[in-house]
């Protein structure tokens, strides 16, 4: 018996997991069997999310690699992982630990062992930094925030509607691993870049990106250097942190689904 290649969304920080909808339907069209499942703790719908801040406060990242891997684990084949943002961080997790045909990394989080740290990372994430006490906290981002963080590469208006559409409280503790991960031998930041026999990894970044700028993802890509799996790397000089939800998602999804059917029977449909 075959089965439609599972693809799982992983969504990050402040964005509610139905905000990769166009996605799945897309993905379903093309026939994948897609799903985009919460981070643990996460309530089914935005309003719910609002409503109930603290519901993912004080989860870190292998709590949420844990929960993403135990899901995979019920899946009749290995999916195909596409992240955005620190669910790209997540997706580069399960690649390097097998448990994936091939991942996407979408404006993904820095993972151990990349150094730049741009000024614009540091005001995008000062929302969390600012209170020590965040770690074990969940936050939530102000419109003029999202603005900065998220919109900054589409009109106003439109990042006023997205923010209005899709955004949601965030751990605290996933950031702060993130920044200390350097100075942790055993950070759950750390990716097996090394691993050979892994699958696909496509790495994409934005060129306005305030959040993690092209210059993260080309440091990430050189994590990958000892590796002698496919790891390739699209940019989008034009494009924001907002790029999987604005109105140029569908350029981004065409862009990913045209490589994976490039990287063979076992990620292309």
């Amino acid at each position: 018996m075959t089965f439609p290649l599972p693809v799982v969304f992983v969504h990050g920080l402040w964005l509610h997991s139905t905000s990769w909808r166009p996605w799945i339907e897309l993905f379903r069209e093309e026939g994948y069997d897609p799903s985009a499942p919460g981070w643990p703790g996460d309530p089914d719908t935005v309003e719910e999310a609002r409503l109930n801040p603290e519901s993912v406060a004080g989860y870190g990242i292998d709590d949420v690699v844990e929960h993403y891997a135990a899901l995979i684990e019920a899946l009749p084949v290995r999916p195909v992982v596409i992240g955005h943002s620190f669910g790209g961080m997540i997706a580069q997790k399960l690649l390097g630990q097998d448990r994936a045909a091939a991942a996407v990394a979408i404006d993904a989080a820095q993972i151990k062992g990349v150094l730049p740290l741009p000024l614009s990372a540091l005001k995008a994430t000062f929302p969390v930094f600012r209170n020590p006490a965040n770690k074990r906290r969940s936050v939530s981002l102000t419109a003029e925030q999202f603005r900065f963080a998220f919109g900054n590469a589409v009109p106003e208006e439109e990042s006023a509607a997205l923010y209005e559409r899709w955004t949601v409280p965030a751990p605290g503790k996933p950031l702060y691993e993130a920044a200390a991960a350097n100075f942790n031998p055993h950070s759950p930041a750390k990716v097996d870049t090394e691993n050979s026999g892994r699958g696909p990894l496509l790495l994409i970044s934005g060129g306005k990106d305030h959040t993690v700028p092209e210059v993260v993802t080309r440091a990430t890509l050189k994590q990958y250097r000892h590796s002698e799996a496919v790891t390739d790397i699209v940019n989008f000089a034009d494009r924001g942190h907002s790029l999987t939800i604005d109105g140029g998602w569908r350029e981004v999804a065409d862009t990913v689904l045209t490589w994976l059917r490039q990287q063979g029977p076992e990620t292309g449909r």
